[in-house]
């Protein structure tokens, strides 16, 4: 046999995802090339890897067997470069995080100045609903989690990094509503669109609305954040978002946050792991670099949250 390392990287990233589209997204490779190198890859096979029934890519019993020893030995070949760097007395090894979608605009900003400092650090960073981030947890697939909900029935630990607020915003395009409204009338009388069933998002909007009693007449639902904001600037409807998200759209007048009493919703961003994980040295050292930087990168990026919050806070 002859396969190369960069193949069997491929093969593993098309079992996982079960698409060669996707896994071609993952590895940041034309469609093309991931196919190219899994024929080439199934070439020095007799046995079939994986089956193409109705357009849908299913592997085979074989193929899920050659996988799972693929993955040992690219977790070797990655094993003796880290030993090479830790040898030279370097930082190495793989950080692997799951976010929420939403926290795609703060996970960045927590990892930009670690990664810059410990260049032989490879990060794996997938951003996603809040139900995949916690069957990653569950599966001990990721070193560290970035939520705004915590997650139950886990055992954690958890550095609180900072507030996650979600106001109600609109459109100056669609019909005004009367601010002084009730929060009732306000949200029975406009269309509202939702984030997809897992998203914690989804969730803190459904527990504010249920704590009103309010009946929806339109609803929209919608899968990604992106999405629902785009939806909200096209003039679709209404939503209660995060104001992490929406800066931009904010001060250039795109969007504008409606006054509600009872708004904004407060949760707070928190990095958590399993409370019985065995940190590898990459992970302890980025819980150290946190917990020491945390306020320094708030204060730095992320000041101008306070911003947006003094005129539209209300209490009962």
């Amino acid at each position: 046999m002859n396969y190369t390392l960069h193949q069997l990287r491929i093969f593993v990233e098309v079992v996982q995802k079960e698409s060669i589209t996707k896994a071609a997204e993952a590895l940041h490779l034309t469609q093309p090339a991931v196919s190219i190198q899994l024929k080439n890859f199934q070439q020095q096979f007799d046995i079939p890897l994986t089956e193409l029934i109705n357009k849908k890519l299913y592997i085979t019993d074989f193929g899920k067997e050659i996988a799972v020893a693929a993955e040992n030995i690219l977790n070797e070949a990655y094993a003796i470069r880290y030993r090479t760097m830790a040898y030279k007395g370097k930082l190495a090894g793989r950080l692997r995080i799951s976010a929420a979608s939403t926290g795609k605009y703060v996970i960045p900003y927590f990892l930009a100045d670690f990664l810059k400092r410990h260049e032989e650090i490879e990060l794996e960073l997938d951003v996603t609903n809040k139900s995949r981030v916690v069957e990653s947890l569950e599966k001990n697939e990721v070193d560290f989690a970035l939520v705004s909900a915590m997650p139950e029935n886990l055992e954690l630990n958890a550095i609180s990094l900072m507030e996650n607020k979600l106001f109600l915003v609109g459109n100056q395009a669609l019909p005004t509503v009367a601010e002084s409204d009730p929060p009732k009338h306000i949200l029975s009388s406009i269309p509202l669109i939702y984030r997809e069933t897992g998203s914690a998002t989804r969730v803190a909007m459904e527990a504010f609305i249920a704590a009103r009693a309010v009946e929806v007449h339109k609803k929209i639902v919608l899968t990604s954040n992106e999405a629902v904001k785009q939806a909200v600037i096209a003039g679709l409807g209404y939503s209660i978002m995060p104001l992490i998200g929406i800066k931009n759209e904010l001060l250039n007048g795109q969007l504008r946050i409606i006054p509600l009493p009872g708004l904004p919703v407060v949760s707070h961003w928190n990095l958590v792991w399993l409370s019985d994980k065995k940190n590898s040295p990459v992970a302890s050292a980025y819980i150290d670099f946190v917990k020491q930087e945390k306020e320094r990168i708030i204060a730095t990026h992320f000041g101008w949250l306070g911003s947006f919050a003094g005129d539209v806070s209300f209490s009962y």
